[in-house]
């Protein structure tokens, strides 16, 4: 059974909450920024409440 705890993690800029790893993103990892497609959509609605 592969283990889930060892798997790289990064934290969404928009929702400030942490996610893991998934097969999907293996050849692209790197490029990653956002946790889902509703967080890049809504990450001008971020950069405005850091004003």
């Amino acid at each position: 059974m592969h283990r889930k705890l060892k798997l790289p993690e990064k934290t969404c800029p928009v929702c400030q909450r942490p996610f893991r790893w998934r097969r999907k993103w293996r050849n692209h990892w790197d490029d990653v920024v956002y946790c889902s497609k509703r967080c890049r959509g809504n990450r001008s609605d971020a950069s405005k409440s850091q004003d």
